[in-house]
């Protein structure tokens, strides 16, 4: 095992270094910029590789969590924590203020609520009647429509913004400005998959949750409440997926009710590309292909990121669908 393992490490190591090195030959900055949107896909290319490990299926609402809880964010700043006299803009060398630090953790639990309770009207049910795995992703399809459509009624059609301040980008060397919002996106990320490497390493429904993405039957066996652990996979996917949302309207600057879904396929792209199920190989996938896409505007119009992302997608899928961390097939 430790030969293979060690393989698929050095082939991630390769594929990264050949990426790097060639954006920091033709552009520096965006190789910097590309990273730091690979770590807000990363988190939520965790998320969906940590639910489809323990579900067993694709889920296509994923994007609309993010949606979700981003306009959740949106909903505290604009109307909750102005409220109770909260409200702020321009903290240090960033254009958010100190609220969007208690409207962040607000909305991803606001995500991680409606998950499970999508879970429970819809999931839940399709599972205990045995559904198969192409029934629960169409299911998750519907899902998806019905939250865009929830967010679409509730915030309308137009572009939304957080309350900002104007900040200057910051200069580092090699002559690369970058916009102070994504300093705070990439630590924020940082942190956060920090954070849940602790939490499945060392806490007990973490190494539940371990247990039944590699052997459900074995796992229930052995006395761990399987369905208690599908509810937590939820929890996380959406926290994860609403950390992401939040910190790309707020380094984007920007919002829209199409956030997610224009985000899936890159984030299906970073999850194929880790190997679907592997924490370690999302995140790996998403650097790869957060600097893929930003890369590719030196050549290409940045409307056409998403097809930048899609042909990585399809070159997996025809030479490794296992991806760089899992099995060939």
């Amino acid at each position: 095992m430790a030969g293979p393992r060690r393989s698929r490490w050095l082939l991630a190591g390769l594929v990264a270094a050949s990426l790097g090195a060639a954006a920091a030959l033709t552009a520096p900055e965006l190789l910097v910029n590309g990273l730091l949107l690979g770590c807000a896909l990363a988190l939520g290319a965790v998320g969906l590789s940590a639910a489809y490990g323990i579900l067993k299926f694709i889920h296509l609402a994923h994007g609309e969590f993010m949606t979700l809880g981003a306009y959740l964010a949106l909903f505290f700043l604009m109307e909750v924590l102005p409220a109770l006299g909260l409200d702020s803009a321009g903290l240090g060398l960033f254009t958010f203020g100190y609220a969007l630090l208690l409207a962040l953790p607000a909305a991803m639990a606001g995500a991680s609520l409606a998950a499970v309770g999508l879970d429970w009207a819809v999931y839940g049910p399709l599972r205990r009647r045995s559904a198969a795995p192409i029934v629960m992703a169409m299911a998750s399809l519907g899902v998806a429509f019905a939250l865009r459509a929830l967010v679409q009624m509730v915030w309308g059609n137009g572009i939304h913004q957080y309350p900002r301040a104007s900040r200057e980008f910051i200069q580092l060397p090699l002559d690369i400005r970058v916009p102070p919002d994504y300093l705070f996106l990439g630590a924020a990320a940082g942190i956060m998959a920090l954070l849940l490497q602790v939490f499945l390493a060392r806490t007990r429904i973490g190494r539940a949750m371990r247990a039944t993405a590699d052997n459900p039957v074995l796992a229930r066996v052995s006395g761990i409440n399987t369905e208690a652990t599908i509810r937590w996979a939820w929890v996380v996917s959406a926290f994860l997926a609403a950390a992401a949302g939040v910190l790309l309207a707020t380094a984007n600057a920007q919002l829209r009710p199409e956030l997610g879904w224009n985000l899936l396929i890159p984030l299906f792209a970073a999850a194929v590309l880790g190997g679907m199920g592997s924490i370690y190989g999302a995140l790996t996938g998403a650097l790869v292909v957060g600097v893929a896409m930003e890369v590719s505007t030196q050549w290409l119009n940045p409307s056409y990121k998403s097809a930048v992302a899609f042909g990585i997608l399809l070159l997996c899928l025809l030479f490794r669908p296992g991806g760089l961390f899992g099995e060939r097939e």
